[in-house]
């Protein structure tokens, strides 16, 4: 496809949506804004985009697909500025934010001028940010959800769809207000109770400071999220505020229920209250969902000098990347675990293969 693509805010999702779109649509014209003239001009240098942009108020009118790639409360104000301008009439407007309800809220002028704005968020990303972490292939596999108006021209929706399909995700539609609440349950409020989880951790290893070293491990993975960007987590429940509101106090109500249960010392409530989260959580797709997925691979080492870089060394030889690399600390034997995260589920599976050709070393996935 043919056009001139305007990518306001050009960090991780930014960079790695106009990579999938350069990668499919070779004539395309890639703009880049950004209030960053630094990432502006570091993207230029990767082939990121095409271009450095002058302003949304200048740029606006050549595109003929303009994302808006930025925090949600960022989106909101520059779309209030979108309908003054002398836009093309053919002009597809669309966004990534993590909510919706507020963006669609504030795109109403574009559509009673005739624009086409559709909803969407990619759920994917990295614990790497900024351009220079862009990359192609962030959103395989991985749900790109999309939010049109109630009647949207199904061309129009199409059009997007094929402009993003360089992005190898799969695609699907929801209502502004299903996307909140959806997001909101799967996403957001997790997000809330293990930040909750940490700060209550914090004060326990004040009174109990043998606990900070024994919270490696199964502690710190199952409360991983909580070191999320605070600043886009705070966007992010503003944004999402009475949707979460909600959650919140059912989840307070089903805490309340847990209480009562201990309190009584009901087993058999106890012991349903476990079985049935089991049950559910077992039948659960494995595959990318609202929370980016984190793609671990145990390896059993034994204890000697240089044994990690031997390991990352096998990984250099097939080229495989990793994200992150720990050495748990809960075995008294003479073997220790190696944890090493991988950005998909094919680097973790190739990386496997590669250290059991090259090595006589366990390794495993726990699901």
């Amino acid at each position: 496809m043919k056009g001139n693509v305007v990518i306001v805010g050009l960090g991780l999702i930014g960079g790695s949506i106009a990579l999938a779109i350069r990668e499919q649509h070779q004539e395309a014209h890639i703009i880049g804004l950004d209030v960053s003239m630094r990432t502006l001009e570091t993207g230029l240098e990767l082939g990121v985009i095409d271009e450095i942009g002058e302003s949304l108020l200048i740029d606006a009118k050549r595109a003929d697909l303009l994302i808006f790639c930025c925090p949600v409360k960022e989106t909101e104000a520059l779309l209030r500025h979108l309908p003054k301008l002398k836009l093309k009439d053919t002009l597809i407007v669309t966004d990534t934010g993590s909510t919706k309800a507020g963006i669609m809220s504030c795109a109403e002028k574009l559509k009673e001028r005739g624009i086409t704005f559709i909803g969407g968020h990619p759920m994917a990303g990295s614990h790497k940010s900024g351009v220079t972490a862009a990359k192609r292939l962030l959103f395989e596999n991985a749900y790109y959800l999309l939010t049109p108006f109630e009647g949207e021209d199904e061309k129009r929706v199409s059009e997007l769809r094929a402009w993003l399909s360089g992005t190898s995700a799969k695609f699907l539609r929801l209502s502004p207000a299903e996307h909140d609440e959806i997001t909101g349950m799967l996403s957001h409020l997790p997000h809330i109770i293990a930040a909750a989880l940490v700060r209550q951790t914090e004060g326990f290893t004040h009174l109990h400071p043998s606990a900070f070293q024994l919270a490696a491990g199964g502690f710190r993975d199952i409360t991983r999220i909580a070191s999320s960007d605070p600043r886009m987590w705070t966007d992010i429940s503003l944004s999402n505020q009475n949707v979460l509101m909600g959650q919140l106090k059912s989840w307070k109500l089903a805490m309340e229920e847990a209480l009562q249960m201990l309190r009584t010392g009901d087993r058999q409530a106890i012991y349903q209250f476990f079985d049935e989260a089991k049950e559910f959580r077992d039948t659960l797709p494995v595959h990318k969902g609202a929370i980016p997925a984190f793609y671990d691979l145990f390896v059993d080492v034994p204890d000697y000098p240089g044994i990690v870089s031997e390991v990352t060394g096998y990984l250099a030889k097939w080229e495989i990347s990793l994200t992150n690399l720990k050495i748990l600390e809960t075995r008294e034997d003479i073997f220790g675990i190696l944890q090493i995260t991988f950005q998909t589920e094919e680097d973790r599976s190739r990386a496997k293969a590669c250290i059991e050709e090259q090595s006589d070393f366990l390794c495993y996935y726990e699901e």
